[in-house]
């Protein structure tokens, strides 16, 4: 097959911003004429000069790829760690949720399972090590674990649930909320085993879940199936238990008071 020759600009006809533009430097293109100026005013050095184009450059660059890989996580909102309050849960480990938001567990594959009652910031939580986990450039998807197995059982429907495991198995850190609230059948079941133990040591799980491990067996249809699910995430999963009343009830009691 004949190389095809890419079209380059003629200097002699091309100003810079469009020789810029034409390298991919759109930054600098936007902000030579004030880069220019204060190079003249400082007296920098042809190095200095490259180096803080180069820096412009790299921060924009790595600001895209972050806001990419955010779009990409699939998150339901952006939620942070300086906006959760751990003085509402009568009990927040404060000291696991801050080894989490470390991300130092990305390297050895394990994962976090926050468990408590409805409304005690599990989703918070997850939500907040998730972006963090984004910032540092790592790929993430975030799902829903009634949504992930109805996406796998469309999937072996048509045919494509091997390429539709890939997107649970193959990002570094998979999220997986809500696990408890409505149980799965069989199939269901196995289909919720099947990522599991295709990410078991190769990738980390962070999962929430209202539920305790010992009543997995009701959500995944039988114990057998339950107890290997759970011998997998337990096995490199450190388990932040929440206990306490619900946000949500809380703030629908303070606006209702704040309506009187």
């Amino acid at each position: 097959m004949p190389r095809i020759a890419l079209p380059t600009p003629d200097p002699d006809k091309a100003d810079l911003k469009e020789l810029l533009c034409f390298l991919g430097l759109q930054r600098t293109a936007d902000n030579y004429p004030a880069l220019i100026e204060a190079a003249e005013k400082g007296n920098w050095s042809h190095l200095k000069f490259l180096e803080a184009v180069a820096s412009d450059e790299t921060a924009i660059k790595r600001e895209r790829s972050i806001q990419a890989r955010i779009a990409q996580a699939r998150f339901p909102v952006v939620k942070t760690i300086d906006s959760f309050d751990f003085a509402f849960p009568n009990h927040v480990p404060r000291g696991k949720v801050l080894a989490a938001l470390s991300l130092q567990f990305l390297d050895r594959q394990e994962g976090f399972v926050f468990m408590g009652p409805p409304g005690t910031g599990k989703t918070h939580l997850a939500l907040a090590v998730g972006y963090a986990a984004c910032l540092r450039g790592v790929r993430t998807i975030w799902t829903n674990a009634v949504d992930m197995v109805n996406h796998l059982q469309a999937a072996a429907a048509d045919h494509s649930l091997h390429e539709a495991l890939k997107t649970y198995a193959s990002p570094r850190l998979l999220i997986c909320d809500e696990v408890g609230y409505l149980p799965f059948d069989q199939r269901g079941a196995d289909l919720f085993f099947q990522v599991v133990s295709a990410r078991y040591e190769r990738g980390s799980l962070i999962v929430t879940t209202n539920r305790p491990f010992k009543d997995w067996g009701k959500i995944f249809h039988d114990n057998t199936v339950a107890s290997a699910i759970v011998d997998r995430i337990a096995h490199h999963s450190e388990l932040i238990k929440i206990d306490g009343g619900s946000y949500r009830i809380k703030d629908r009691r303070s606006k209702m008071n704040n309506d009187q």
